[in-house]
Order: structure tokens, then sequence, then C-alpha cells
């Protein structure tokens, strides 16, 4: 892939999705797959930073990111499960059965400290998102003056929103289920916090963005050979930040780089469907 002169920090979670049909489970988590995935984009640095638990799940993620090279020395280590999440696939489309709830994440608090914050100011951008448990720390995040990108969830409350999207600079959401206007409304809504570009997937039909003046309507690219959809959403978000926030180092940033970077995305996520998990690393259980 093209190198990009960025560097990014995933912050927040991590977790294995066991796939109970084949019984192997994927390394994943949307603050994991986005290091991933930036990293397979062609991102200088990239890194993630959250909390593994200290079971066979937790070392499976630890040596899959180890192999792809993702930077991890902020990590810590809980005693305590790991993240997971159970998973089959009907008709080549995820379904999620249930979780634990983050695990032994899910129990401890993240306390961006001092030491922390001068870490994360090596970055050009942040991103975590609605299942990290980071929100109490993401006025941290802004407040040391790095970008910070935040994924949202179909289950953020409008109070969920109004709390977190004044902190964040890209926001990214799934609004697969909701008609094109209504998609229009609702980033409306969300840059009315001062986001600066907000963005909907839609699944198979793509996505919309809207700058706060301009809405951009990209198409899915076909998949040559479908295998999962795990990570699509996370797999399109990543590769439009990397892509767009080299265009903002560059001072090139506008409506010409937004739809160019869309465009990149869509097919990135399009490459993502073909592989297992979120990006492969699959582990037989029992």
């Amino acid at each position: 892939m093209a190198e990009y002169n960025v560097k990014v920090l995933g912050f927040g979670d991590n977790v294995v999705d066991k796939y109970e049909h084949i019984k192997t489970m994927y390394p994943g988590g949307n603050a994991v797959n986005f290091a991933v995935y930036a990293k397979m984009f062609g991102a200088r640095r990239s890194a993630y930073m959250g909390y593994f638990g200290d079971d066979k799940e937790a070392e499976h993620v630890i040596e899959s990111l180890r192999q792809e090279g993702i930077e991890t020395v902020k990590c810590k280590q809980l005693v305590g499960e790991n993240g997971c999440a159970r998973v089959t696939v009907i008709n080549n489309d995820r379904v999620f059965l249930g979780s634990n709830e983050g695990g032994i994440r899910g129990e401890t608090l993240y306390v961006l400290d001092r030491f922390d914050l001068e870490y994360i100011r090596g970055f050009d951008l942040v991103h975590s998102g609605n299942y990290c448990f980071t929100e109490r720390q993401l006025h941290k995040i802004k407040e040391a003056g790095v970008p910070l990108s935040f994924d949202f969830s179909d289950d953020s409350t409008p109070e969920y929103y109004a709390q977190v999207a004044p902190l964040v600079d890209y926001a990214f959401m799934s609004c697969s289920e909701m008609s094109e206007e209504a998609i229009q409304e609702h980033l409306k809504k969300v840059t009315g916090y001062g986001v600066k570009i907000a963005v909907a997937s839609r699944g198979s039909e793509g996505c919309i963005a809207y700058d706060g003046s301009r809405f951009y309507v990209q198409r899915a690219i076909p998949v040559e050979k479908m295998v999962d959809t795990m990570g699509a959403g996370d797999s399109l978000l990543t590769s439009f930040l990397v892509s767009y926030m080299e265009k903002v180092k560059e001072g090139k940033a506008g409506q010409d780089a937004i739809a160019e970077c869309l465009e990149k995305a869509a097919g990135f996520a399009s490459k993502v469907c073909g592989m297992a998990g979120a990006w492969g690393h699959g582990k037989k259980y029992e």
C-alpha cells in the first residue's frame, strides 16, 4: 500500500471474536482494528493503547499485534478475562451472539496521566469508540491538542452524542437501517456539536459524509470474493482518516480531498471483506 506520513493511535478496546460455528477466535475490537488497518493501509506509525486480560485470549491478541508490527508500549495487562465476543456468520454476514462486556477492561477505568498524554502528543490522530470505556478521558486528549476520531454505535443515545461529540473532530457511525434523508439529518446534528467531518456507513450501500456544508455520497466497491464483513466499517473509517490526515498535514484538506479519501477508503474496505475475521490470525479454541 501507499506510504502515508501519518502517526495514529487506537485507544480503547480489544477483544477476541469467537466464531462459534467453526470454533475459531480472531483478534479484533474497534481500537485494535484501527491500529492494524492503519498499518496495513500504509501509516508510517501505528500504535494501540489499552488493557488486556491475562488469559489465552489476551495472549492471542497480543501476539497477533506483535506479528503485525503494532506499537503496544503503553498497554497494560491486568488479572482477569480479556474482552470476548461470540459471533457466527450467516450468508457471509457477521451476527453477534453476545459478549462479556469487555471483560476486565470493562471493570477498570482508564486514567490518562501526564506521561500518557506526553506519549499521545506524538501522534497526528487518536481514535476511540463507543465500546472503549474511554469517554471520561477524551477531554484530556482534546486539551492536549491532538485530533480525535470516534466511532459511535447503534445504541449511542442522543444524550451520549451530546456528551461525546463536542470533544470529537471526526465522527463515524453505522446507519444502514436509516433512509438517506434521515442520515443527512443525523449528520447535520452531529456536526452541529463542532465535529469537522461526520461519516455514516451504510453497509453494501457505501457511506455518506458531511463536512458542515456539503454531503458526499460514496458507493461501495464490489468485493471480489466475499469472506467476512467483520471489520468492514472499521477499515473504511481507518483508511479514510489515514489518507485524510496526510492531506491535513500537507495543507491540502478540503472538499476534493474528502471525496478522494472516501473513494480510497471504499476500495480498502472492499479488500478487507475478503479476509477471515477482522484481519486474519484465526486460532482454534475448545
